[in-house]
């Protein structure tokens, strides 16, 4: 009986090895360089996740901010995805990674045409894919931080520029072999050019939108907006965080090194490390553990260790997301109660200043060149020229969006839009069953 049994087993065995058998030893099926195969797979997988990680934005956005609003919410960040890539595909990767002109843009490869131009290990298709997914981030940044109060259409017609101009051409200077690339700026996975894009283009836009109806008081007085869902935007959070193990290690382009090990360790403890901080911060400063804002330090500790996450030991990592924490509160304080521009999301702080101060700590931690490793000054000069630089056009450039659009169409819905809500209004359907067209809730 044992034999006839062990006779059907390695009989099945043999016969289940056969496709697998043929697979390796076909030719066709599987490439015949493994490591490429490997990378390609790899990239795609971290483009998946940070595609993904849309989904976070949209449960954040939706979850800090008034529940008249969520439908709002839902529709810019499915058309950011939508349009962004779009927009991306068309111009945004040639003037991104095309051929160089003067280190200032790239010239050539729109809607990925003339394809033996790029060269970058893995089919060009999949490093578009990667590369696609980043610029869509970068544009809902913004998205947040003019929520409740910015008229749809205005909103769509930005989402096109920034992805076809703004973010590409920061981002041709710094990973497209532009000048900072040249002069030694680093920026591994996009703290500035993702996020401190995003961060200064969304400062711009909310200060020229102008606070909502009744969030500060004649006497300048700050009245808190309560977001309608803080599960929701923990869900939004926890999607973040995920995500950003394809954001970060992804930006490897290849599954066969390591070093995605350690920069999986590094995004994680910064994470961490800022989500401690700002509930520790806030505990101190209001007397009791703001979920807000701690929800808000996961994110400025990924965001801040963006930059540096594959060049940084995990303490420095520890370092530069404890920082971020406590950075990011102080900033949403100045700009909600000194500056008086008010961004329902803290995407400012979140994306603008902790994506600065994390390229900033990259010439401060980094291993090789850092200012606490022997490296004197010179890395951190780069990262600041580089920070400095690029906040600069990104604001530039938004001004003469935002600028335009304002004097034209206008970004601003009106006061009894805005009173109602700009799911009704906007969109003529409400995210939930019987909600109230009067006024609900935000985060700060």
């Amino acid at each position: 009986m044992l034999k006839k049994h062990s006779f059907f087993i390695v009989s099945l065995i043999i016969v289940l090895s056969i496709p697998f058998t043929v697979y390796a030893t076909g030719g066709e099926p599987i490439p015949q360089d493994n490591a490429l195969a490997i990378d390609t797979v790899w990239t795609l997988i971290a483009a998946f996740m940070v595609f993904f990680m849309h989904a976070g934005f949209t449960c954040v956005e939706a979850g800090f901010t008034q529940s008249k609003n969520t439908v709002n919410i839902i529709m810019k960040n499915i058309m950011t995805i939508s349009i962004g890539v779009v927009s991306y595909y068309l111009i945004g990767f040639a003037l991104m990674f095309g051929p160089d002109v003067l280190g200032l843009i790239g010239s050539k490869g729109f809607a990925l045409t003339q394809r033996n131009l790029f060269d970058f290990g893995i089919p060009l298709d999949a490093f578009w894919f990667f590369q696609a997914v980043f610029a869509a981030t970068c544009a809902t940044i913004v998205s947040g931080a003019m929520a409740e109060r910015t008229k749809f259409n205005a909103y769509l017609f930005f989402t096109i520029l920034i992805c076809s101009i703004t973010y590409p051409i920061a981002g041709h200077w710094i990973w497209g072999g532009g000048w900072l690339a040249t002069l030694g700026f680093i920026d591994f996975a996009g703290s500035t050019v993702v996020h401190g894009v995003g961060g200064a283009t969304a400062l711009v836009g909310a200060w020229l939108a102008g606070p909502r109806s009744g969030k500060y008081t004649q006497d300048g007085k700050v009245h808190a907006i309560p977001g309608h869902s803080i599960p929701l935007g923990t869900l939004g959070v926890l999607i973040l965080w995920f995500g950003w193990f394809g954001f970060n290690p992804g930006s490897t382009i290849s599954g066969t090194t390591p070093a995605i090990a350690s920069i999986a360790v590094t995004t994680m403890l910064a994470g961490a490390s800022a989500t401690i901080t700002s509930m520790l911060f806030s505990w101190i400063k209001y007397g009791k553990p703001d979920v807000s804002l701690t929800l808000n330090g996961c994110l400025a500790g990924l965001v801040a260790i963006t930059a540096g996450t594959a060049i940084v030991t995990p303490n420095g990592a520890l370092i530069i997301g404890g920082l971020a924490g406590i950075l990011m509160i102080i900033s949403v304080e100045f700009f909600d109660r000194v500056v008086k521009i008010d961004d329902p999301v803290g995407a400012i702080s979140v994306h603008g200043v902790c994506g600065g101060f994390g390229t900033l700590m990259v010439g401060v931690f980094a291993k090789e060149g850092g200012l606490l490793y022997g490296g004197g000054i010179k890395l951190l000069s780069i990262q600041t020229l580089g920070v400095v630089i690029t906040f600069a056009f990104a604001v530039l450039m938004a001004i003469a969006v935002f600028g335009t659009l304002k004097t034209t169409i206008g970004i601003r819905v009106s006061e009894k839009e805005e009173q109602t809500g700009l799911d009704i209004e906007e969109h003529g359907i409400s995210a939930y069953t019987g909600d109230s067209p009067a006024p609900a809730t935000n985060i700060f």
